[in-house]
C-alpha cells in the first residue's frame, strides 16, 4: 500500500498550514523540516543586510543544519509532498539540506511552495537536481494564504 510524507519548512507558518492542509486530506504523515537554530522574526529580514537569511545567502553552498534530517520510517514513504516558502526566487534554504542529505530512490517527490508574490521559478527543478534521485514531478505555486478548495484541487489533481 502507498505512504505518503509531507515534509515541510515554514518560516511564517504559511507554508505550515497548507502541508497540514494536504496531509490531512490525503491521509499522509507530517514532517517538519527544522533549523537547529530557528530563524527568529529579525532573521528573516531580507531587506537588512545584517539580518541571517541575507547572510546565509550570501554564502556559496551554504547548508543550515537541521533538528533532524530523515524522518522516522523513511524507507517506508513512496510519495514525498515538499513544502517550502520561496526565498530569492528558490527553495528555502533548510529544504535544500534536506533534500540533499536524503535518497529519494524509488520515491515520487511532488513540490510545492508558497509565496505572497514570488512564482515556482525553477525551485523545483534545483531541488531535483540537489536530489539527482527520485521520480520528481513538476511543483505548484500556491498563494501563501491559499484558501481551502485551492488546496483540495489540487490534491485531487494528485490521486
Amino acid at each position: 500500500m502507498s505512504k505518503t510524507l509531507v515534509a515541510y519548512y515554514s518560516a511564517q507558518n504559511h507554508t505550515k498550514t497548507i502541508a497540514q492542509k494536504i496531509a490531512q486530506e490525503l491521509g499522509a504523515d507530517l514532517f517538519e523540516i527544522a533549523p537547529k537554530v530557528p530563524y527568529t522574526a529579525d532573521d528573516l529580514d531580507w531587506m537588512s543586510s545584517t539580518s541571517r537569511v541575507v547572510k546565509e545567502h550570501d554564502q556559496e553552498g551554504f547548508e543550515v543544519e537541521l533538528s533532524n534530517v530523515t524522518p522516522d520510517k523513511w524507507p517506508e514513504y513512496d510519495t514525498i509532498i515538499i513544502g517550502y516558502p520561496i526565498w530569492w526566487g528558490i527553495a528555502a534554504w533548510p529544504v535544500n539540506t534536506f533534500v540533499k542529505h536524503n535518497d529519494f530512490t524509488n520515491k515520487t517527490v511532488i513540490p510545492f511552495c508558497t509565496s505572497h508574490s514570488s512564482d515556482l521559478g525553477d525551485s523545483d527543478q534545483l531541488l531535483k537536481e540537489l536530489s539527482s534521485t527520485g521520480n520528481w514531478k513538476t511543483g505548484f505555486r500556491f498563494y501563501q494564504d491559499a484558501e481551502d478548495k485551492d488546496i483540495t484541487n489540487w490534491v485531487k489533481n494528485l490521486k
